[in-house]
């Protein structure tokens, strides 16, 4: 499995608007040259987050982006799904069902299932706040 540029940044961004919560609306431009991001590639993650509810947005003057919930609300997991479609080591777990004509004869599909749930199990458990607590102050972290 391989996490995309899209995912990673998606949960730069989301750590860093976690680190400025609560100061009201943070300006797309401050963000994208915090995180060393080009504020276009930005503007299409933060658009799929705005959409899906996990940020929201303000246009104009005093306008930028914020949390809609707490950093310890927000799963490494959801973020990385959302980002990523899957995060499915194998296409045949992708589908619900399962659609595969060979489920029921594949010998290695308890060994892709076991690894997904260890993989969503492991990113669920992550919050913004654990890594908003695992860096340091500043931001030189890197995902």
């Amino acid at each position: 499995m391989m996490i995309s540029t899209r995912g990673r940044y998606a949960l730069r961004v989301m750590v860093d608007l976690a680190e400025h919560h609560g100061g009201g609306f943070l300006p797309l431009k401050d963000v994208a040259q915090r995180q060393e991001i080009s504020e276009k590639y930005l503007e299409s993650i933060i658009k799929v987050l705005v959409r899906s509810g996990l940020l929201e947005g303000v246009r104009g003057k005093g306008g930028g982006y914020r949390l809609t919930r707490q950093p310890e609300q927000y799963t490494v997991g959801e973020i990385l799904r959302l980002m990523e479609g899957s995060l499915s080591p194998v296409a045949c777990l992708e589908q619900e069902p399962m659609q595969c004509p060979r489920a029921a004869q594949c010998r290695t599909l308890p060994m892709w299932k076991g690894l997904y749930q260890i993989v969503n199990e492991y990113f669920d458990g992550i919050t913004l706040s654990d890594l908003m607590d695992n860096g340091t102050d500043g931001d030189d972290y890197v995902i």
